[in-house]
């Protein structure tokens, strides 16, 4: 395996590389941040809700945007860390560290993306260590609930690893799979042509390890020793061909998880088996009006990001073409979906909603479009789950993944 490269804490000095598609930097060893946070060891800081980080799609790294939950608002406040191709940015359990994946074809000279880390504490973005991710476009991570394991997916190079932590910075991969998807090619031949790992999941009691492959229809099963870092094959949950899955997030009860359907625009509810795993199905829904095509004209529609809220009874899905969040009702004891009465789905406000998210206080939904280089933030009705019709819209270059801290 590639010998990963950890930066010193004190003197980082900037790591840069030549690379076919995507560079790949990380800067500054410390910014300055308004989050307060103890020394290690101590209880997890309370969150304060007056800052968000976006990653982006950019060379530039990621932004920083100060929040205000009484009105709404947000403020550019520049660049967070220098750090190319910021895809997704993952919060540890305790939120000490900064994990980020970076959508990179090439890294140190090979072809792979990366994994970056980061301190969070006394104020300061201090960069700890970045690390070959064993596969080119690595687009998703998360940790294990421990915070202990970070598990990252590869696009496209459709593959997944996973890397113990250790104060935050990363070690050798622990465990790492290259997938092999579809003889051939698979159904929808243009998109799953061969394996697409895109999205990395845990299970509720942190025994399971999911990654959905949207290239091979599936979703990998795997145990989890949380120790070590390494993952087991523990199955594969196939989805029906040519639904693309792209992420799975767990509801708060944890009986039920939602799959987005990338390529037909669809969620698939499945309830959760703790004994081995594994799923099945419950319901499926479309996101698109009936009688619209996935594809119509120029827009192609692809379903992308899911929230759930915290009280478990709302759900949101976000579909890129027609660029809108379409929200549900879900009923806690089968976990199915009802779209929302009138007009379920809201425009996102820009073009290609990448990531979104609510607030802490889930009064707000804020949304990240990609191609149109914009965050929209929307009133929400914490009582019926509705948003505002029309958000406000503030620039941003390349917003892929909105992180608060």
């Amino acid at each position: 395996m590639t010998n990963p490269h950890h930066p010193a804490h004190d003197d980082l000095k900037p790591v840069s590389t030549n690379v076919s598609r995507r560079g790949f930097l990380l800067g500054t060893a410390a910014v300055s941040l308004s989050v307060a946070t103890g020394a290690l060891g101590q209880p997890a800081p309370k969150l304060d809700s007056k800052r968000i980080l976006v990653g982006s799609g950019t060379p530039d790294g990621i932004l920083a945007f100060g929040w205000d939950s009484a009105t709404g608002v947000l403020t550019a406040q520049g660049i967070a860390a220098g750090i190319s191709h910021s895809t997704w940015l993952g919060l540890s359990p305790d939120r000490r560290n900064l994990y980020v994946a970076c959508e990179l074809d090439e890294f140190q000279g090979k072809p792979t993306g990366a994994v970056a880390s980061y301190a969070l504490a006394d104020g300061k973005l201090t960069a700890l260590s970045v690390v070959p991710a064993m596969g080119k476009g690595t687009c998703h991570l998360t940790t294990d609930h421990t915070g202990h394991v970070v598990i990252c997916a590869n696009y496209a190079g459709g593959s997944a690893a996973s890397f113990a932590a250790n104060g935050g910075k990363l070690g050798d991969p622990a465990w790492s799979e290259q997938y092999k998807g579809y003889p051939g090619h698979g159904p929808v031949a243009d998109r799953q042509e061969m394996a697409h790992a895109h999205f990395a999941s845990l299970s509720p009691d942190n025994c399971f390890v999911y990654i959905n492959d949207l290239g091979s229809d599936k979703i990998h099963i795997y145990r989890l020793n949380a120790g070590t870092g390494k993952l087991t094959p523990a199955g594969v949950f196939h989805t029906a061909p040519g639904t693309g899955p792209r992420t799975l997030h767990f509801h708060p009860n944890g009986k039920f998880a939602y799959c987005m359907n990338e390529i037909n625009s669809t969620v698939t509810v499945l309830a959760w088996k703790s004994t081995d795993g594994n799923f099945t199905s419950v319901q499926t829904v479309k996101l698109l009006p009936e009688g619209t095509q996935i594809k119509h004209g120029d827009v192609t529609n692809t379903g992308c990001d899911t929230v759930l809220t915290s009280d478990g009874r709302f759900a949101y899905f976000a579909n890129r073409g027609d660029d809108f969040i379409m929200g549900f009702h879900i009923d806690p004891a089968t976990g199915k979906l009802s779209a929302f009465s009138g007009n379920p789905r809201t425009s996102s406000g820009g073009k290609t909603p990448r990531n979104f998210t609510l607030d802490p206080t889930e009064r707000w939904m804020l949304v990240a479009n990609q191609e149109s280089s914009n965050l929209s933030v929307f009133a929400r009705d914490p009582k019926t789950g509705v948003l505002a019709s029309e958000g406000k819209n503030y620039a941003a270059a390349t917003p892929m993944c909105i992180v608060f801290i």
